[in-house]
């Protein structure tokens, strides 16, 4: 089908004000412009009961988090976040507005975790800090924001590479024996660095995220394109899916990620794993940051949200 008309008309915006790709970009350049992008589109950010930021103990130094409290008394679910950017991109500055939304719409504590960014720390440092977060964030022992974080009932998501590191988590707790994770919420993932997939090669056009733009992310996150074959960067080519939690993928029409996203959430059917797999038609990679502009944001973070409450409701029912 065609772009969705909300589409049509910010891509129209875009060709009138000659916005140029983030790839053309340089590095500062391009961080400033994709959070103001994402600001911009967002809208007005929703009012939650406790906003706090914290640091966690990563690898090579403090992590910076914040941490997103709905009203209620604990112990609380838990979603911790990884913001999208290409492992290039972004702070948690960049999904605030999401994690705002699905910590009032799921009930949960929300945690988004910053994580080094390349090509100044590349492959497997973000994978590394992030995995270090999760541990922390389900430890015993916390004080402060994270005392009523609920170590029964924690689930990972981000969109794009933060879809990408929430299904290396997965594979890296299951692995490692813990921490045990609820579900998982997977949006346009990146998950395959030697895609070649239709999705891949139709989605060209420069007024959006695109062929060049996959390209340019993986060869900043990548010191060795040798290193892209290592489930850690390819959820895809892990030997072995079976055992993961249950998932939500969202995909969109029009995004070069479309197909590799699919790929994976049928790779995880086929190992046993329950899995809800959802193209929003019409849609862009990006669409899920953009629910102040695009209604179908706005429903796909209402999927989300429904998704978390019901699969922490069935964990608290489980663990009585």
């Amino acid at each position: 089908m065609a772009l969705d008309p909300q589409l049509a008309a910010l891509y129209a915006q875009r060709a009138t004000a000659g916005i140029r790709p983030l790839y053309t970009m340089s590095l500062d350049e391009a961080r400033a412009a994709d959070l103001a992008a994402i600001q911009a589109a967002s809208g007005s950010p929703e009012p939650v009961h406790e906003v706090t930021d914290i640091e966690l103990p990563g690898p090579a130094g403090p992590l910076p988090a914040r941490v997103y409290r709905p009203a209620g008394d604990g112990p609380l679910p838990v979603l911790v976040y990884f913001f999208g950017g290409g492992w290039t991109l972004g702070t948690i500055d960049t999904s605030d507005a999401i994690c705002r939304s699905l910590t009032n719409a799921a009930g949960c504590l929300t945690v988004s975790v910053g994580y080094r960014l390349a090509p100044e720390h590349p492959f497997p440092a973000a994978v590394d800090d992030c995995f270090a977060a999760l541990r922390r964030i389900a430890a015993a022992g916390r004080t402060g924001p994270l005392a009523d974080a609920d170590p029964l009932r924690i689930a990972v998501g981000g969109d794009s590479a933060g879809g990408n590191l929430s299904a290396v988590m997965t594979l890296l707790a299951r692995d490692a024996g813990g921490p045990a994770l609820t579900t998982q919420l997977l949006v346009y993932p990146n998950t395959d660095h030697r895609a070649d997939t239709p999705s891949r090669r139709e989605n060209t056009d420069p007024a959006f995220f695109n062929d060049k733009s996959v390209d340019w992310y993986w060869g900043n996150y990548l010191a060795r394109a040798e290193d892209g074959d290592d489930p850690r960067a390819s959820p895809l080519r892990a030997a072995d899916h079976t055992g993961l939690p249950a998932a939500l993928v969202i995909t969109a029409e029009y995004d070069p990620l479309r197909d590799e996203g699919e790929a994976y959430a049928a790779r995880l059917r086929e190992s046993g794993v329950p899995v809800t797999l959802t193209r929003y038609p019409g849609m862009i990679h990006g669409f899920f940051a953009m629910a102040g502009t695009l209604d179908a944001g706005r429903r796909a973070i209402e999927q989300a949200a429904t998704h978390l409450r019901e699969a922490f409701a069935a964990a608290a029912t489980e663990g009585k």
